[in-house]
Protein backbone atom coordinates (compact mmCIF):
# COMPACT_ATOMS: atom_id res chain seq x y z
CA UNK A 1 0.00 0.00 0.00
CA UNK A 2 2.55 2.60 0.91
CA UNK A 3 5.85 3.07 2.52
CA UNK A 4 4.60 4.91 5.67
CA UNK A 5 8.33 6.27 6.97
CA UNK A 6 11.99 5.82 6.69
CA UNK A 7 14.44 6.00 9.41
CA UNK A 8 18.13 6.49 9.33
CA UNK A 9 19.76 5.29 12.64
CA UNK A 10 22.73 4.27 14.81
CA UNK A 11 23.43 0.75 16.16
CA UNK A 12 26.17 1.61 18.09
CA UNK A 13 27.10 -1.44 20.39
CA UNK A 14 27.56 0.47 24.02
CA UNK A 15 23.64 2.05 23.56
CA UNK A 16 22.68 -2.03 23.45
CA UNK A 17 21.54 -1.95 27.03
CA UNK A 18 20.32 1.74 28.28
CA UNK A 19 21.25 1.42 31.78
CA UNK A 20 24.92 1.90 30.47
CA UNK A 21 24.70 4.26 27.99
CA UNK A 22 26.77 7.65 28.08
CA UNK A 23 26.07 10.53 28.46
CA UNK A 24 27.11 11.99 25.21
CA UNK A 25 24.73 9.04 23.75
CA UNK A 26 21.90 9.73 25.46
CA UNK A 27 20.50 12.22 22.51
CA UNK A 28 20.45 9.52 20.29
CA UNK A 29 18.59 7.03 22.67
CA UNK A 30 15.64 9.41 23.06
CA UNK A 31 15.67 10.10 19.47
CA UNK A 32 15.12 6.42 18.52
CA UNK A 33 12.78 6.37 21.98
CA UNK A 34 10.48 9.56 19.66
CA UNK A 35 10.68 7.46 16.27
CA UNK A 36 9.91 4.43 18.19
CA UNK A 37 6.51 6.61 19.13
CA UNK A 38 6.12 7.08 16.09
CA UNK A 39 6.43 3.49 14.51
CA UNK A 40 3.81 2.50 16.46
CA UNK A 41 1.47 5.71 15.89
CA UNK A 42 1.87 4.35 12.28
CA UNK A 43 0.52 0.32 12.95
CA UNK A 44 3.01 -1.09 10.22
CA UNK A 45 1.92 -4.33 9.29
CA UNK A 46 5.97 -5.08 8.34
CA UNK A 47 9.17 -3.32 9.14
CA UNK A 48 12.34 -4.02 7.05
CA UNK A 49 15.49 -3.02 8.32
CA UNK A 50 19.31 -3.38 6.00
CA UNK A 51 21.79 -3.51 8.50
CA UNK A 52 25.93 -2.56 7.96
CA UNK A 53 27.11 -5.84 10.32
CA UNK A 54 25.21 -7.91 8.08
CA UNK A 55 27.53 -8.69 5.49
CA UNK A 56 27.96 -10.55 2.68
CA UNK A 57 30.60 -10.93 -0.15
CA UNK A 58 28.36 -11.99 -3.31
CA UNK A 59 24.76 -12.05 -2.75
CA UNK A 60 21.72 -9.52 -1.43
CA UNK A 61 20.45 -12.14 1.41
CA UNK A 62 16.69 -11.90 2.39
CA UNK A 63 15.79 -12.98 5.64
CA UNK A 64 12.38 -14.26 4.87
CA UNK A 65 12.34 -16.38 8.37
CA UNK A 66 8.36 -16.79 9.96
CA UNK A 67 9.92 -16.08 13.72
CA UNK A 68 13.44 -14.39 14.18
CA UNK A 69 14.43 -15.58 17.79
CA UNK A 70 17.66 -16.09 19.38
CA UNK A 71 20.72 -14.94 21.50
CA UNK A 72 22.93 -12.93 20.47
CA UNK A 73 26.80 -12.42 21.75
CA UNK A 74 28.40 -9.96 19.23
CA UNK A 75 31.39 -11.14 18.28
CA UNK A 76 32.94 -7.78 17.83
CA UNK A 77 32.64 -6.82 21.06
CA UNK A 78 31.11 -9.80 23.76
CA UNK A 79 32.10 -7.52 26.41
CA UNK A 80 29.46 -4.84 25.75
CA UNK A 81 26.63 -7.40 23.79
CA UNK A 82 26.17 -11.02 25.00
CA UNK A 83 23.42 -12.87 25.44
CA UNK A 84 21.09 -10.22 24.78
CA UNK A 85 17.59 -12.82 23.48
CA UNK A 86 15.23 -11.12 20.95
CA UNK A 87 11.82 -12.58 19.77
CA UNK A 88 10.23 -11.52 16.47
CA UNK A 89 7.71 -12.25 13.61
CA UNK A 90 8.94 -12.40 10.36
CA UNK A 91 6.91 -11.64 6.95
CA UNK A 92 7.93 -15.02 4.97
CA UNK A 93 5.07 -14.05 1.85
CA UNK A 94 6.65 -10.61 1.53
CA UNK A 95 10.08 -10.98 1.99
CA UNK A 96 9.61 -13.73 -1.07
CA UNK A 97 8.16 -11.56 -3.10
CA UNK A 98 11.34 -9.25 -2.65
CA UNK A 99 13.77 -11.73 -3.38
CA UNK A 100 11.33 -12.59 -6.89
CA UNK A 101 11.82 -8.79 -7.26
CA UNK A 102 15.14 -8.79 -7.14
CA UNK A 103 15.61 -11.37 -9.36
CA UNK A 104 13.65 -10.51 -11.93
CA UNK A 105 15.50 -7.55 -11.93
CA UNK A 106 19.21 -9.85 -12.34
CA UNK A 107 20.46 -9.42 -9.37
CA UNK A 108 21.71 -11.91 -6.84
CA UNK A 109 19.23 -11.83 -4.31
CA UNK A 110 19.26 -15.27 -1.78
CA UNK A 111 16.38 -15.93 0.36
CA UNK A 112 17.83 -16.90 3.94
CA UNK A 113 14.59 -19.09 5.69
CA UNK A 114 16.30 -20.46 8.89
CA UNK A 115 15.28 -20.39 11.91
CA UNK A 116 18.63 -21.27 13.68
CA UNK A 117 20.25 -18.05 12.04
CA UNK A 118 21.29 -15.21 14.72
CA UNK A 119 20.87 -11.88 14.16
CA UNK A 120 23.81 -9.17 13.89
CA UNK A 121 24.12 -5.87 16.28
CA UNK A 122 23.26 -3.85 13.41
CA UNK A 123 19.78 -5.55 13.63
CA UNK A 124 19.05 -6.63 17.01
CA UNK A 125 20.47 -3.32 18.84
CA UNK A 126 18.21 -0.61 17.33
CA UNK A 127 14.86 -3.08 17.06
CA UNK A 128 15.45 -2.82 21.08
CA UNK A 129 14.31 1.04 21.29
CA UNK A 130 12.20 1.08 17.72
CA UNK A 131 10.17 -1.73 18.12
CA UNK A 132 10.73 -3.01 21.82
CA UNK A 133 7.61 -4.75 22.57
CA UNK A 134 8.52 -7.31 19.70
CA UNK A 135 5.50 -7.81 17.91
CA UNK A 136 5.99 -5.97 14.25
CA UNK A 137 6.87 -8.40 11.83
CA UNK A 138 10.63 -8.03 10.61
CA UNK A 139 12.29 -8.45 6.98
CA UNK A 140 16.05 -8.28 7.71
CA UNK A 141 18.38 -7.90 4.80
CA UNK A 142 22.35 -7.41 4.25
CA UNK A 143 24.83 -5.60 2.68
CA UNK A 144 27.41 -6.71 -0.04
CA UNK A 145 30.78 -6.16 -0.37
CA UNK A 146 31.04 -7.02 -4.40
CA UNK A 147 27.54 -4.89 -5.25
CA UNK A 148 28.05 -1.52 -6.32
CA UNK A 149 26.69 1.88 -5.02
CA UNK A 150 24.57 1.87 -8.24
CA UNK A 151 23.97 -1.53 -7.81
CA UNK A 152 22.45 -0.99 -4.25
CA UNK A 153 20.60 1.82 -5.03
CA UNK A 154 18.83 -0.46 -7.90
CA UNK A 155 18.16 -3.01 -5.29
CA UNK A 156 16.67 -0.22 -2.99
CA UNK A 157 14.62 0.68 -5.82
CA UNK A 158 13.15 -3.19 -6.20
CA UNK A 159 12.78 -3.20 -2.07
CA UNK A 160 10.32 -0.16 -2.93
CA UNK A 161 8.25 -1.12 -5.28
CA UNK A 162 7.31 -4.17 -3.84
CA UNK A 163 6.82 -2.29 -0.53
CA UNK A 164 4.75 0.48 -2.34
CA UNK A 165 2.62 -2.63 -4.35
CA UNK A 166 1.93 -4.67 -1.42
CA UNK A 167 -1.28 -4.57 0.80
CA UNK A 168 0.83 -3.47 3.83
CA UNK A 169 2.12 -0.68 5.72
CA UNK A 170 5.40 -0.40 5.93
CA UNK A 171 8.53 1.17 7.33
CA UNK A 172 12.03 1.01 6.21
CA UNK A 173 15.23 1.15 8.08
CA UNK A 174 18.17 1.70 7.49
CA UNK A 175 20.41 0.89 10.35
CA UNK A 176 24.72 2.02 10.13
CA UNK A 177 26.73 5.42 10.55
CA UNK A 178 27.49 8.26 8.39
CA UNK A 179 31.33 8.98 8.50
CA UNK A 180 32.91 5.91 10.12
CA UNK A 181 36.85 6.10 10.46
CA UNK A 182 37.12 4.41 13.46
CA UNK A 183 39.53 5.02 16.65
CA UNK A 184 39.73 3.94 19.96
CA UNK A 185 38.03 6.18 22.82
CA UNK A 186 34.27 5.94 22.34
CA UNK A 187 33.82 9.98 23.43
CA UNK A 188 36.29 10.87 20.44
CA UNK A 189 33.84 12.73 17.65
CA UNK A 190 34.51 12.43 13.88
CA UNK A 191 37.12 15.29 12.76
CA UNK A 192 36.00 18.42 11.77
CA UNK A 193 36.28 17.52 7.90
CA UNK A 194 33.81 14.81 8.73
CA UNK A 195 31.43 16.02 10.27
CA UNK A 196 31.30 18.83 7.85
CA UNK A 197 30.85 16.46 5.29
CA UNK A 198 28.35 14.65 7.47
CA UNK A 199 26.36 17.66 7.88
CA UNK A 200 26.06 18.42 4.00
CA UNK A 201 24.65 15.13 3.54
CA UNK A 202 21.97 15.52 5.77
CA UNK A 203 20.92 18.46 4.44
CA UNK A 204 19.91 17.20 1.08
CA UNK A 205 18.31 14.32 3.09
CA UNK A 206 16.53 17.13 4.83
CA UNK A 207 15.78 19.35 2.04
CA UNK A 208 14.42 16.08 -0.01
CA UNK A 209 17.32 16.72 -2.34
CA UNK A 210 18.27 12.92 -3.03
CA UNK A 211 19.48 13.46 -6.37
CA UNK A 212 22.62 15.45 -4.89
CA UNK A 213 22.45 12.89 -1.99
CA UNK A 214 23.35 9.88 -4.01
CA UNK A 215 25.51 12.40 -6.56
CA UNK A 216 27.90 13.18 -3.24
CA UNK A 217 27.69 9.16 -2.23
CA UNK A 218 30.50 7.95 -3.91
CA UNK A 219 33.50 10.39 -2.71
CA UNK A 220 31.36 11.18 0.45
CA UNK A 221 31.87 7.58 1.45
CA UNK A 222 35.54 7.19 0.27
CA UNK A 223 36.61 10.59 2.24
CA UNK A 224 34.22 9.68 5.22
CA UNK A 225 34.97 6.11 5.30
CA UNK A 226 31.23 6.08 5.50
CA UNK A 227 30.71 2.99 7.38
CA UNK A 228 29.39 -0.63 4.94
CA UNK A 229 31.39 1.84 2.14
CA UNK A 230 27.65 4.11 1.98
CA UNK A 231 25.76 0.80 0.53
CA UNK A 232 23.45 1.31 3.28
CA UNK A 233 22.55 4.85 2.57
CA UNK A 234 22.18 3.69 -1.48
CA UNK A 235 20.08 1.09 -0.23
CA UNK A 236 17.96 3.82 1.30
CA UNK A 237 17.47 6.44 -1.23
CA UNK A 238 16.53 4.05 -3.71
CA UNK A 239 13.62 2.73 -1.47
CA UNK A 240 12.76 6.20 -0.62
CA UNK A 241 12.85 7.57 -4.04
CA UNK A 242 10.22 10.47 -4.92
CA UNK A 243 8.68 12.92 -2.29
CA UNK A 244 10.18 12.54 0.81
CA UNK A 245 11.78 14.65 2.86
CA UNK A 246 14.16 13.74 6.31
CA UNK A 247 13.67 15.00 9.80
CA UNK A 248 16.82 15.49 11.49
CA UNK A 249 16.55 14.60 15.29
CA UNK A 250 20.05 13.60 16.46
CA UNK A 251 23.45 13.18 15.43
CA UNK A 252 26.41 11.90 17.93
CA UNK A 253 28.99 10.08 18.12
CA UNK A 254 30.83 6.66 19.06
CA UNK A 255 34.77 5.99 18.77
CA UNK A 256 35.19 8.43 15.21
CA UNK A 257 32.05 7.64 13.89
CA UNK A 258 29.46 10.26 13.22
CA UNK A 259 25.93 8.48 14.23
CA UNK A 260 22.35 10.30 12.63
CA UNK A 261 18.77 9.32 14.10
CA UNK A 262 16.39 10.69 11.05
CA UNK A 263 13.25 9.94 10.01
CA UNK A 264 11.39 10.39 6.24
CA UNK A 265 8.18 10.33 5.18
CA UNK A 266 6.39 12.14 2.00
Amino acid sequence: MTIEMGVLTTHVPRICHEDHVADFQKPMVQAMKEVSKTIYSIQPDVLVIVSCHWNSTFHHFVDTTQRHKGILTAFECPELISDVPYNYPGDEQLGKQLVEAGKKAGLPVIEVNDPTYVWDYGTVVPLRYLVPNEDIPIIDLSVVWAASLDETYTWGQQIGKVLRESDKHAVFVSSGALSHNLVRGPELMPTLSEQALDKQFTEYLINGDFTSARNMLPQYARAAGVESGGRHLAMLLGVLEGDYRGNFLAYGQSSGSGNVVMTFQA
